[in-house]
């Protein structure tokens, strides 16, 4: 096989490895917060942030959220950085955005956050359980400290083939991060469908 076949075979059956009820799970999360009139946070860093202004787009347009994530602003993400450090980037911008009981973070990343990688997503879903907010991810290999807080949490899992496809994790991953999420807002229970005058 070419590499270019055994990539769309290798994620064609990581697609199929996506549970179900895992989405249901986050399409039921996501309609409890939308019902109690919580703000929904997306929470990414590299391809997952670009991945997070999407999901905000979509997520406010298509199904009628109050959607945020920091990484669009960048002055105030960098200024963030710069003063108080990466680490806490994520926490401190929730604390600024008065993040509630009632409102979600939505975590999209290929490790999840660990103590070595990505420890602001650690930091900021520590305090978003804290805060008694719910938390949601679509992540990727074990999931990291997200998949193990989340009250829902899709992990990608990469199936093996002749090829070394290790490095596909990411690509993966993020493809798969819109691939849910458009299932996400296009879900009946979630789709938002206004009057058009």
């Amino acid at each position: 096989m070419t590499y270019t076949a055994t990539y769309l075979s290798d994620f064609h059956h990581t697609l199929d490895s996506v549970s179900h009820d895992t989405l249901e799970r986050l399409v039921a999360e996501l309609v409890a917060v939308r019902n109690r009139g919580g703000r929904l946070f997306f929470l990414g860093v590299g391809g997952s942030a670009a991945n997070c202004s999407h999901a905000v787009n979509d997520f406010r347009k298509i199904a009628g959220f109050e959607a945020y994530t920091p990484t669009d602003n960048v002055a105030e993400i960098t200024a963030r950085t710069n003063d108080d450090g990466w680490d806490t980037t994520f926490e401190r911008w929730l604390m600024g955005s008065r993040l509630r009981a009632s409102d979600a973070v939505f975590v999209l990343s290929v490790g999840g956050g660990t103590q070595t990688t990505s420890l602001n997503l650690v930091h900021a879903v520590r305090y978003a359980r804290q805060v008694g907010a719910t938390v949601l991810g679509i992540v990727g290999r074990d999931g990291g400290y997200t998949a193990k807080m989340a009250q829902a949490c899709v992990v990608v899992k990469t199936v093996s083939s002749p090829f070394d496809m290790s490095d596909a994790i990411t690509p993966y991953t993020e493809s798969m991060q819109s691939v849910l999420l458009h299932l996400l807002v296009f879900h009946p229970h979630l789709r938002h469908v206004y009057d058009h005058p």
